[in-house]
This record gives C-alpha cells, sequence and structure tokens, in this order.
C-alpha cells in the first residue's frame, strides 16, 4: 500500500433490531459537554450509493463504562449546536444542504 493512500474511518454499529449497519466516519469534535461523531453511510453497491440521500448523522459518544457506546443527541439545542460546529468544520469538503427548518423564527 502505497504511503499517499486514502484509507476510510469506518464504524460499525448494531441496531435493536440485531441489524448491523456501517458507516464513514467524517469528524469528531470534543467539547464541554461531551465527545461526537459525524458520520456518514456507507453503501455495499452503486445504486445504493445513488438512492441515498448522503445524510450527516451526528451522535454522542459515551465512554463511561469499559465499553463504548453511541447515542443519539435527544437535546435539540444540543443537537443543533453540535449540527453547526460540524457543518461549519465539514462545509469546505462536503456539499451540505441547508435544512428547510434551520434558523427559522
Amino acid at each position: 500500500m502505497a504511503d499517499n493512500e486514502f484509507t476510510a474511518d469506518l464504524v460499525t454499529i448494531e441496531d435493536e433490531d440485531g441489524i448491523t449497519h456501517t458507516f464513514e466516519e467524517l469528524d469528531r469534535i470534543e467539547t464541554d459537554d461531551g465527545k461526537y461523531l459525524a458520520l456518514t453511510p456507507v453503501y455495499d453497491d452503486a445504486e445504493e450509493i445513488l438512492d441515498g440521500d448522503g445524510e450527516l448523522i451526528i451522535v454522542r459518544v459515551n465512554d463511561e463504562s469499559d465499553d463504548i457506546y453511541l447515542e443519539p443527541i435527544e437535546n435539540q439545542k444540543e443537537y443543533d449546536e453540535i449540527a453547526e460546529i460540524f457543518e461549519d468544520r465539514l462545509q469546505d469538503l462536503y456539499f451540505i444542504k441547508d435544512d428547510d427548518n434551520k434558523n427559522k423564527s
């Protein structure tokens, strides 16, 4: 393997139904409130890539025990703050579509 060859950081998650999903880690941050990951789904074939919406998935890292868990961010204010940080960091690398509800009064 060449020194300049890119390899993605992949995260495998098993959902509550026992189904395994694979995501690419795009970025990670740590704030006073916790650690967070920005993920995007990894697809097995080209058709799935074309059909996928390229959704950015943001999760909190819970590493308080011996195991590491990824969990959804339940608090909307916290989610919005973390999402804005990731969007600012990733906007130069990826096209990020603004949410229709964002910045509405």
